[in-house]
C-alpha cells in the first residue's frame, strides 16, 4: 500500500479559514503572515484522526484564489514562502502530509504572461499560452476574469511541470488539480509523468464532477479524482428516503475501485455543507458512516467536524458562507459531531484495507440499506442504516459481529439489526 492509502485529509480553504482580505493586497504592502496560524491546528487535525492537511489555494491571486497571478509566489494575504515552508516542516514533524491546490486550467487576468500578451499581442513570447476566441481569449465557464491556458502549448506544459516540481521539492506530498475535467487528458499525463521522474511518491487528485472518472487515472496519469457521484447520492438518497439511489451509487463506486481509490467527501469548499444539505439532522450519522466505511480516500472539510451550517449560493460572494474564518477557540458547539467523526475515523484507522474495499449490499428497500465490506484474513465491516421515521429491520450475513457505533447492535447469530427510526449501526468482524 502507498502512503496515500492511509491518508485521511482535513481540507482547509486558507483565505477563508485565516480571515484574509477579499482581494489582493495593494502593491508594496507587507505580507500578512497568516499561514503559521495553521500550525496550532495540526493537533486538532490529528485528534480528529486525520493525517493530511489539504490546503486550498495559497498562491498569489486576485480574489478567491482560483484566479492565480503567480504560481511561484505565496499570496501576500497568507504570507511568504518561508511561512509555507514552516507549516510544511511542522506538519512533517507530526507525521502530517500537506496537499496543495493547483489551478492549471485557467489564470487571473493579472497573470504576468497574460498581461504581456494583452500588451504585445502576437509578438509576445507568451502568445501561444492562451486561446484566441471571438476577438478576445477563451475564458472558463463564462467567468471573464478566468483566462484558459492553452494546453496544446509545450511551453504551458513546461511551466506547469516546473510549478509541480518547485513545491514538491519543498516538501509537499501532492496536488489537488482544480477543474481537472476541463483539461485534456494527454496534458495531465505529460505533466504528471514528468513530475514523477523526480517525485515518484507524489499523489495527484483531480477535481472531476462528472464523466469517465477512471480515464483520468488510466489515460491522464492521475492517482484519484473527486467522487461527486457518491457525494450526491449520499445526501440525496437520505433526503428522499431512497436507499436505492445510494445502493446504485455504491455499485458504481465498486467499479471505480477496481482501477483506483477515489477521493471521497461529504463536504468541500464548493458545495453546501452537509449539515445544511440534509433536511433531517438525524441523517448526519448515516452520511458519515458511509463516508468512513466505503472504499476511497476520505476528506473532512473544516467545520464539518463540528456540524457547521453553510449554504452555497449562485451569486457574487455566494461562497462566503461555506468558507468562513475558523475561530481561535471552537468551544463546545458541535462537540458531539466531532466525537462521532473521531469514532468513525477510528474504525477506519483500525481497518486500513477499507481504502480499496468494495461494498456488498444485503438489505435494500422500505427505507433500509445494509452492506458489508470484506478485507484480508477474514476481516469485515457491516453497516445497517434506517433512512425512515419508523422502526425497521436490516440484515447482513451472520458472523461474530462486534458492535462499534450506532444505537443498535447487529446480532451475531442472525445478522439482523432492529433499527429504531433513523437508526444506524456499524459492526466489525
Amino acid at each position: 500500500m502507498r502512503w496515500s492509502d492511509y491518508a485521511i485529509w482535513w481540507h482547509v480553504y486558507p483565505l477563508g479559514f485565516l480571515g484574509a482580505e477579499r482581494a489582493a493586497l495593494p502593491p508594496g504592502e507587507a505580507p500578512r503572515h497568516r499561514l503559521p496560524e495553521l500550525v496550532p491546528w495540526l493537533d486538532h487535525l490529528l485528534e480528529l484522526g486525520c493525517n493530511g492537511l489539504a490546503l486550498g489555494p495559497v498562491f498569489a491571486a486576485e480574489t478567491h484564489g482560483y484566479d492565480t497571478v503567480d504560481h511561484f509566489r505565496i499570496d501576500p494575504r497568507l504570507g511568504t514562502e518561508d511561512d509555507l515552508a514552516h507549516l510544511v516542516d511542522r506538519a512533517a514533524a507530526k507525521g502530517v502530509r500537506v496537499l496543495l491546490d493547483g489551478v492549471f486550467n485557467h489564470v487571473g487576468r493579472s497573470y504576468a504572461q497574460f498581461a504581456d500578451v494583452t500588451r504585445h499581442g502576437a509578438t509576445s513570447p507568451y502568445a501561444d499560452w492562451f486561446v484566441p476566441e471571438g476577438g478576445e481569449f477563451r475564458t472558463f465557464e463564462g467567468h471573464s476574469q478566468l483566462v484558459v491556458l492553452n494546453h496544446e502549448s509545450p511551453a504551458v506544459a513546461d511551466h506547469v511541470t516546473a510549478v509541480l516540481d518547485h513545491w514538491l521539492d519543498r516538501g509537499v506530498s501532492g496536488w489537488r488539480l482544480d477543474a481537472a475535467y476541463a483539461v485534456p487528458l494527454p496534458f495531465w499525463r505529460k505533466v504528471t509523468d514528468r513530475a514523477r521522474e523526480k517525485h515518484p511518491d507524489a499523489w495527484f487528485s483531480g477535481e472531476v464532477i462528472h464523466g469517465d472518472y477512471a480515464s483520468y487515472v488510466t489515460e491522464g496519469g492521475l492517482d484519484s479524482v473527486t467522487q461527486y457521484e457518491l457525494w450526491k447520492a449520499i445526501w440525496s438518497s437520505l433526503n428522499d428516503v431512497n436507499p436505492h439511489e445510494l445502493a446504485w451509487a455504491l455499485g458504481r463506486h465498486n467499479e471505480l475501485l477496481a482501477t483506483f481509490a477515489p477521493q471521497t467527501f461529504v463536504g468541500n469548499h464548493d458545495v453546501t455543507r452537509i449539515a445544511s444539505r440534509l433536511t433531517e439532522p438525524r441523517h448526519l450519522p448515516h452520511a458519515l458512516a458511509v463516508l468512513f466505511t466505503v472504499g476511497g480516500i476520505p476528506s473532512v472539510y473544516y467545520g464539518d467536524e463540528r456540524g457547521w451550517h453553510g449554504v452555497k449560493q449562485e451569486r457574487e460572494g455566494g461562497d462566503d458562507e461555506i468558507r468562513p474564518a475558523f475561530p481561535a477557540d471552537l468551544g463546545d458547539y458541535g462537540l458531539d459531531t466531532q466525537r462521532l467523526h473521531q469514532l468513525l475515523i477510528g474504525i477506519r484507522r483500525r481497518h486500513p484495507w477499507l481504502v480499496h474495499a468494495t461494498a456488498e449490499v444485503h438489505s435494500l428497500g422500505n427505507g433500509v440499506l445494509s452492506y458489508t465490506l470484506s478485507g484480508p484474513e477474514g476481516d469485515a465491516v457491516a453497516v445497517a442504516l434506517n433512512f425512515g421515521d419508523t422502526p425497521a429491520t436490516a440484515g447482513v450475513p451472520a458472523r461474530a459481529w462486534r458492535h462499534e457505533a450506532g444505537e443498535t447492535t447487529i446480532d451475531p447469530g442472525t445478522g439482523e439489526a432492529a433499527l429504531p427510526p433513523f437508526g444506524w449501526s456499524v459492526a466489525t468482524a
